[in-house]
């Protein structure tokens, strides 16, 4: 099974997106700040992490900065899912590998849902 880490701090949104992708059959973990989001990268090694980039105890760039500097989950796929929409913190997570960095405003859940999947899936076709 897949495993999914979504890092979010707004829990209407987390809920939201629990309720949508605990239909695809994932095994989801979920934390609500940068500190939490990193602990639980490094016991689980997700497949993939959905970042927000405005956490508490740091931001989704410090996380995915420790995350690649970190030897047992420096290679994690990231997807970066925020509505901070900032040019300089957008082109930092591609440097930093971020697989793209999502406006929230402009996906519905379904849409987020599908992207989840295609990049989950495009995993498992090239292992």
């Amino acid at each position: 099974m897949k495993k999914l880490l979504i890092v979010e701090d707004e829990k209407i949104l987390m809920e939201m997106y629990l309720a949508k992708l605990n239909k695809q059959g994932l095994d989801i973990f979920s934390e609500v700040s940068a500190e939490q989001g990193l602990a639980t990268a490094k016991k689980e090694k997700p497949d993939l992490i959905l970042l927000d980039i405005l956490l508490p105890m740091g931001s989704g760039i410090d996380l995915l900065e420790k995350i690649r500097k970190d030897e047992s989950i420096k290679d994690a796929k990231v997807l970066v899912f925020s509505n901070y929409d900032e040019p300089d913190t957008r082109a930092r997570a591609i440097q930093l590998g971020a697989i793209d960095y999502l406006i929230k405003t402009n996906y519905t859940p379904n849409q987020i849902a599908a992207i989840i999947d295609n990049i989950l899936k495009y995993d498992k076709n090239t292992n």
